[in-house]
């Protein structure tokens, strides 16, 4: 069993509440990168910090924090069509605007460098066992599959590595991608991985349920990972059944997306097919299991490594420590190549803050400068949780990805009420461990784990363990005021004015999104009258007494002061929150609608979530009813909250 925590680290205090009630609260911050999604408009931001290690990276922990603003932007030039007509005749294409040749199935240019570079399990059966000094098994897809049926599928996941869309009207395109049939080119495997699970050691884990068909390489040189995930046994199934149902495959499909369109750093989901046979499950482990329709999702990544990918093998003594790292090795060359190629001759040399003055130097030991760009990551996409309500619910060490990505949804919920102790796990009800309050302490205790994990392996000291889980806690703090600053639309981070809105809104169980979304109608006009100042909140804040509706108005009576000195439009400002304040987000009870109609054969409400969740910031007229307050229905169990039994 690995440590659990070798550092004598202050860092974990970091993170301590930031308002005054009992849970943080942090926002979301968007990463711009290939493997990160959309982003808002770039006038909405500050320069962040980049995800390639440079001397703006990792800014002394010394060092004082600048202040968060909201810009205002120039108007745009007007231009007349004959102008834009002229510009378009003088344009000519070159070599970067010319449509990439999209690919049939057979053509994908498949690579299998994790194969290559990894020690592999010398056997290739699915008996359950412990599967020592190897990182994968090569297993084939094994799930049992008649009349498949395409569900939803993602067409801005196929251009990621060049397939043409149209291979999804194939039909074939059902038996290949449930596993049926082999896909050309493919070389399937298992993952070997370990991990915390609630805190505990948990030995070794792996892909009990999925099958990585291999690596494609696109024409950028980018390397995209195919998962099947429910496609059969393999020998990390333990005493499971290797598969997954349509309820949680419908989930993870959409939520994979739409986390994408929200801007948050996530795997993707390429299609969704129904296996034509039943899976028996036990949803809630209280002896009442039922057969569900069985259901295959492919999820596409970089990489699917983890956190635990480092650990089981760290926890196995010596002889696999050299395991660790060649996994390093392996990462960083093909997935973190600016940190290989680090010019040796600049320094990134920073203070720890000790008594002992010692430095921390980036430059010479890449492993260390490898350790400090993955506690970035993590905290910027755990921060973006928190921006839009989402709460992940099983956040084990084996579910934390290497790339900072959204990996791994299970029991997952996005806030309705704003409830800082709410937990979408049912197994997580006793403790609460990874309630939506805790999530960033817990990001914290993982990274902890992971650089624990390194030190064993010798790849890292103490102090450049330490020095991440610092470079963690304050990632974090930057994020959120940032976040906070314009999902308010203040000209500067006032925390006393944030905290207090936070408790009023836990006080009265404000809804998260649709408050935040309506907040950007408030008027920055101070002579407002007292008694209409609630008005563009009226359909959030129900039934509140007499006494909560003073303590509302004196929000937003301070509010209002705040906005009317930032010097910025009304219009503006409401334009600006609004991009970076959903007006939708994939709230439990619309995928339960949408789970209901396709366990009866009827994909319609999939396909059309999929296409509401593309633009999650817009209006989209005709739409409002997806962002309306839960009905009552959707709080009973099965909706609102769910096990991890999928």
């Amino acid at each position: 069993m690995p440590p659990l925590l070798s550092h004598s680290s202050s860092s974990l205090s970091l993170l301590r509440p930031l308002f005054p009630i009992k849970f943080p609260f942090y926002p979301p911050s968007f990463l711009k990168s290939q493997f990160y999604p959309r982003s808002p408009p770039a006038h909405l931001f500050k320069p962040s910090l980049s995800r390639h290690v440079s001397t703006r990276s990792f800014p002394s922990i010394r060092g004082s924090r600048s202040s968060v603003s909201m810009e205002s932007s120039s108007p745009e030039p007007t231009v007349s069509l004959d102008s834009v007509t002229q510009d378009l005749k003088n344009q000519t294409l070159g070599p970067d605007d010319v449509s990439k040749a999209k690919l049939k199935l057979e053509d994908l240019n498949w690579d299998h460098s994790f194969v290559r570079a990894l020690p592999g399990d010398p056997r290739a059966d699915t008996i359950p066992r412990q599967v020592m000094h190897a990182c994968y098994t090569k297993v084939l897809p094994s799930a049992e599959v008649e009349n498949p049926e395409l569900v939803a599928w993602s067409d801005s996941v196929a251009d990621l590595f060049d397939l043409d869309p149209k291979e999804f009207e194939r039909p074939d395109f059902p038996l290949l991608f449930s596993g049926a049939s082999p896909l050309v080119g493919a070389l399937p495997y298992a993952q070997c991985y370990g991990g915390h699970q609630f805190g505990m050691w948990a030995g070794q884990l792996g892909d009990g349920r999925a099958i990585t068909l291999g690596e494609v390489v696109n024409s950028k040189s980018e390397r995209w990972e195919l998962q099947l995930k429910g496609s059969g046994r393999t020998p990390y199934s333990r005493f499971a059944d290797g598969l997954a149902v349509l309820r949680s495959s419908i989930r993870e499909f959409l939520c994979s997306e739409a986390m994408h369109c929200l801007g948050i750093p996530t795997t993707r989901a390429l299609s969704l097919v129904t296996t034509g046979k039943y899976v028996t499950r036990d949803m809630f482990y209280d002896g009442n299991a039922k057969e569900e329709p069985g259901a295959i999702v492919c999820r596409v990544a970089p990489s699917f490594l983890r956190f635990g990918s480092y650990q089981i093998h760290a926890s196995r003594g010596k002889e696999d420590l050299e395991i660790v790292r060649a996994l390093a090795d392996y990462a960083i060359r093909h997935h973190f190549p600016h940190i290989e190629n680090m010019n040796k001759s600049e320094s990134l040399s920073f203070s720890t803050g000790d008594e002992d003055h010692s430095v921390v130097d980036l430059t010479s030991n890449k492993y260390a400068a490898w350790t400090v760009e993955i506690a970035e990551r993590t905290a910027s996409m755990i921060a973006s949780w928190q921006g839009v309500g989402f709460t992940h619910g099983v956040m084990n060490t084996d579910n934390m990805s290497i790339l900072g990505l959204t990996i791994d949804y299970g029991p997952f919920g996005f806030l309705d009420a704003f409830d800082p102790s709410f937990t979408p796990n049912t197994t997580d009800l006793p403790g609460r461990r990874y309630c939506f309050a805790n999530q960033p302490d817990i990001g914290l205790w993982n990274i902890a784990q992971f650089t624990a994990t390194l030190s064993t392996a010798k790849l890292i000291n103490d102090k450049e363990a330490d020095y991440a889980m610092e470079r963690y806690g304050n990632k974090f703090m930057d994020e959120y005021q940032a976040m906070m600053t314009r999902k308010l639309g203040l000209p500067k981070y006032n925390k006393q004015l944030i905290n207090k809105l936070l408790n009023n809104m836990a006080v009265d169980k404000v809804d998260y999104t649709n408050f935040f979304r309506l907040l950007s109608n408030v008027k920055a006009d101070p002579k407002i009258p007292e008694d209409e100042l609630l008005v563009p909140l009226k359909a959030v804040l129900l039934d509140i007494g007499q006494e909560r509706k003073v303590a509302w108005i004196s929000w937003v009576q301070s509010y209002v002061h705040e906005l009317a000195a930032s010097g910025i439009s009304d219009e503006q400002r409401k334009a600006q929150m609004d991009s970076v304040n959903p007006k939708y987000v994939l709230r439990n009870y619309l995928c339960q609608t949408a789970i209901d109609a396709a366990e009866q054969g009827d994909y319609r409400e999939v396909r059309r979530l999929l296409k509401l969740m593309e633009r999650p910031y817009d209006e989209q007229p005709g739409m409002e009813k997806y962002a309306r307050l839960p009905p009552a229905w959707a709080y009973r169990p099965g909706v609102c909250m769910l096990s991890c039994s999928s």
